[in-house]
């Protein structure tokens, strides 16, 4: 079955409300488990729905690449891209490749390309069969 895609202003609108959600948990949560996992959970959703709302991406290569991209982020923090490339970028690219590598953060992504997926397809499932 394919799935098809939701229309570019769903995706849009998503978006501006994880966005919000995770500005929200960056600023005013501070505890050692929303913050850390519901935070990269919600992020590879985010990202997701912006890719979504740019381009026209299958869902299944759209899920696959913002994985891909969140992994890759992961890794380059295990390397410490940062000191390897002797290089001060902006603190915004700070932010957003975070300090320390975590097994866990790996298992939050994947659990919210999982959960995307899903939504995905049931959406998809229930709407072909109206």
């Amino acid at each position: 079955m394919r799935i098809n895609r939701n229309s570019k202003i769903t995706y849009l609108v998503s978006f501006v409300l994880l966005l919000i959600i995770e500005i929200v948990i960056g600023v005013w949560v501070k505890d050692d488990f929303v913050r850390p996992y519901g935070g990269d959970f919600l992020v590879v959703i985010l990202i997701y729905c912006f890719l979504m709302t740019v381009t026209k991406l299958s869902v299944f290569r759209a899920l696959i690449a913002v994985l891909l991209f969140s992994f890759a982020v992961e890794f380059f923090q295990l390397i410490n891209i940062v000191k390897v490339l002797q290089y001060q970028p902006p603190i915004i690219v700070m932010i957003i490749l975070g300090s320390s590598f975590s097994a866990w953060d790996l298992v939050a992504y994947s659990l919210g390309i999982l959960f995307t997926g899903g939504i995905e397809y049931f959406r998809s499932l229930i709407l072909s069969k109206t």
